[in-house]
């Protein structure tokens, strides 16, 4: 199935000045002082498109005033596309702030059109701007759709009862001709059809036909696909300046919502990301704060990522006020398909594992987050230690420091071994203890305190397993038995 979503962003002259329409206190663009945008709360005051520079500060004259700056547009534009890849691949610019996607192929992947129309809504929201969408079998019907207030057309029979009352002033070949096809009659899309396609081209040009052929699926469509870099690195210029670093939460959601549409389109997971926090520029210049998250399984999703900043923009404190982000992914690797296993594991998948890990040592600390590490020692109260959890322990090195066992370990360790009462001969622990397993034998730590203990699996009269060793005769000087010590207990 063949379709296209186009995102006319409306408002994007004065979304470039204005993060958030609630903290908006009147905020107008001009372009040849001429008013292009007011934003809802200047437009309240009475201020209107098309006014001058003068009525709009006589109608709002708190409003903040703005030159259009398209070169700011046209970034603001390319971020979007580039947050936009995570959908498709196929993402074109067009023209009067309108972007164009091919979503044919993943239509399945993201549960169909309306399914992926609301995720595309919610990236837009998240990236901050605010955008109309029109879905068609065509690009050019999907462009007029979006222009004209929005749609969903899913067959070129639908498109074309759609497009047919659509004004005629709506394509811009067709709008230096306004006054021509006003005087004709001609104030639809399905009136230009009508109409002498020679005499038309001779009138208009063949852009015109060109584009009606090509919105209705009469004629191929060439677009030139944005591509994403080799690398990732994205800006944003804060509005104000900012000094508490959990302020800058949603600066950075607008950069990794792009970051995860690069990712997608060069196939990577990042493993290490890297945010760096601008101060002052200048005579009171300060290097930037760097934040850097190292992940244990490489992600390319977003929500994880924003949990993790979340927790690291709340413990930092601000040297000096923030005026922009920098966002960078200083550390990726190709993206690995998805598992082939057909049940999942009750517990959660490894990466859910990881992605807990990661939360919790940007919550608690890397030094407060801790996992066992086998160490190459035979005495079982120095064979393990706690590391940090961000350490990487390969596997075949952990195995390899794991001494050989003949007999079980208990999963409980207590932290000194309790001498045990003889009673007949036998070690007692609220009861005769009955060994049932043959001796382990450990001698160990010559160089220091050495050991010389055969361990024994114990059962006592409850049926309960414990981990008892004895002391080989001759251990200790002055003593003709040797002694029985409790080590751990079997679960």
């Amino acid at each position: 199935m063949r379709l296209w979503i186009s995102l006319y962003l409306p408002r994007l002259p004065l979304e470039v000045f204005c993060p958030s329409w609630s903290e908006d206190k009147g905020s107008v663009v001009l372009e040849q002082d001429g008013v292009l945008a007011v934003s809802p709360h200047a437009h309240a005051a009475g201020v209107r498109v098309g006014m001058r520079r003068g009525g709009a500060l006589l109608m709002a004259p708190e409003a903040q005033l703005h030159e259009r700056a398209p070169l700011r547009e046209r970034e603001a534009a390319h971020a979007v596309a580039m947050a936009l890849l995570r959908y498709t691949p196929q993402v074109a610019e067009a023209e009067e702030a309108t972007l164009l996607m091919d979503v044919g192929a993943s239509l399945r992947l993201f549960g169909g059109v309306r399914k992926l129309c609301a995720l595309v809504r919610a990236s837009m929201r998240a990236l901050g701007f605010t955008a109309v969408l029109g879905a068609a079998p065509t690009a050019r019907g999907a462009w007029l759709l979006a222009r004209s207030g929005g749609g969903r057309s899913l067959t070129i029979e639908s498109m074309a009862r759609r497009l047919a009352p659509l004004p005629s002033s709506l394509p811009p070949p067709a709008r230096p001709f306004l006054n021509w096809f006003e005087g004709m009659g001609c104030l639809t899309l399905a009136d230009l059809r009508r109409l002498p396609r020679p005499g038309l081209q001779r009138r208009c040009g063949r852009a015109l036909l060109d584009l009606l052929d090509e919105a209705h699926g009469e004629a191929p469509e060439l677009h030139v696909w944005i591509e994403a870099p080799p690398t990732f690195s994205a800006k944003l210029e804060l509005f104000d300046r900012v000094e508490h670093a959990d302020a800058l939460l949603h600066g950075a959601q607008r950069l990794l919502q792009q970051m995860v549409g690069w990712l997608c389109a060069r196939q990577f997971a990042v493993e290490r990301v890297r945010l760096l926090l601008e101060h002052e520029r200048g005579k009171v210049a300060r290097a930037p704060t760097a934040i850097d998250i190292a992940l244990g399984e490489p992600v390319w999703r977003d929500d994880h990522l924003l949990r993790l900043l979340k927790e690291r923009l709340a413990k930092t404190e601000l040297a000096a006020p923030v005026i922009g982000l920098c966002l960078e992914a200083a550390q990726v690797r190709p993206m690995l398909p998805p598992t082939d296993t057909l049940f999942p594991e009750p517990g959660g998948s490894k990466e859910d594992r990881e992605r807990l890990f990661e939360l919790l040592v940007a919550r608690l600390g890397a030094d407060n987050v801790l996992k066992a590490s086998p160490q190459a020692d035979y005495r079982p109260e120095l064979a393990n230690a706690w590391v940090p959890v961000r350490d990487k322990l390969r596997a075949a090195e952990a195995a390899a420091r794991l001494p050989p066992q003949s007999l079980p370990r208990p999963a409980w360790l207590l932290p000194k071994p309790v001498a045990l009462l003889m009673r007949d001969h036998r070690p007692f622990y609220t009861s005769p203890l009955r060994m049932v397993s043959n001796a382990e034998r450990i001698e160990a730590g010559w160089w220091s305190e050495g050991q010389t203990r055969d361990y024994f699996i114990a059962e006592g009269a409850d049926h309960a397993h414990y981990w008892v060793f004895r002391e080989r005769l001759g251990a200790r000087e002055g003593e003709a038995e040797a002694r029985w010590y409790l080590h751990g207990l079997f679960g």
